[in-house]
């Protein structure tokens, strides 16, 4: 049985990009490992403080925030249902340390966004010439993550992306 090649870690593909990293999130729940005790913290009363940056989501601000020194223009935006699920509240409540580690970050209500087209799944798009999709399960679960380098693949999540993005409201005006 042929062995599956191992895909490059997410740090390893923002550190050859050049230019971008572009991020569209389309679910109202994720049930990942890495956020398990976060979100189970948040939901006991917990909030992050900002002044203490040091206990902020690591290693993630570090990479970005070293991404974006390197010239990375770094954009997430996400599309949500309204009203927002719990999960959304901890995810806005939190997403003021992505835009300290220099992404900028929008919301779109799913409702401005019924006559868009779009990927079946999460993504990423590095310097427009790679997508690196995200795959959950039905419960919000890691199936893992696909590469590729297909032009019209690229094409359609570039397109979705801009289009959430000229939509959305950014993290400072958007109210959960």
């Amino acid at each position: 049985m042929p062995q599956r090649k191992q895909q490059p870690s997410f740090k390893e593909l923002l550190s050859t990009a050049k230019y971008s990293a572009v991020h569209l999130e389309m679910r109202d729940s994720y049930a990942v490992d890495y956020e398990e005790s976060g979100f189970a913290a948040w939901k006991a009363g917990h909030r992050l403080n900002p002044d203490d940056r040091g206990s902020w989501w690591r290693p993630w601000c570090d990479v970005a925030s070293q991404a974006v020194a390197r010239g990375i223009a770094m954009r997430r935006a996400r599309i949500v249902s309204e009203p927002v699920s719990e999960y959304i509240k901890f995810e806005h409540s939190e997403t003021f340390t992505n835009v300290a580690a220099g992404e900028q970050v929008r919301w779109l209500p799913r409702r401005q966004a019924s006559d868009l087209a779009l990927p079946g799944n999460d993504f990423w798009v590095f310097d427009d010439h790679l997508v690196r999709f995200h795959i959950f399960n039905g419960d919000g679960g890691d199936e893992g993550e696909e590469l590729t380098e297909d032009p019209d693949v690229i094409r359609l999540c570039r397109h979705a992306f801009n289009s959430v993005w000229a939509r959305g409201i950014p993290h400072e005006e958007y109210k959960v």
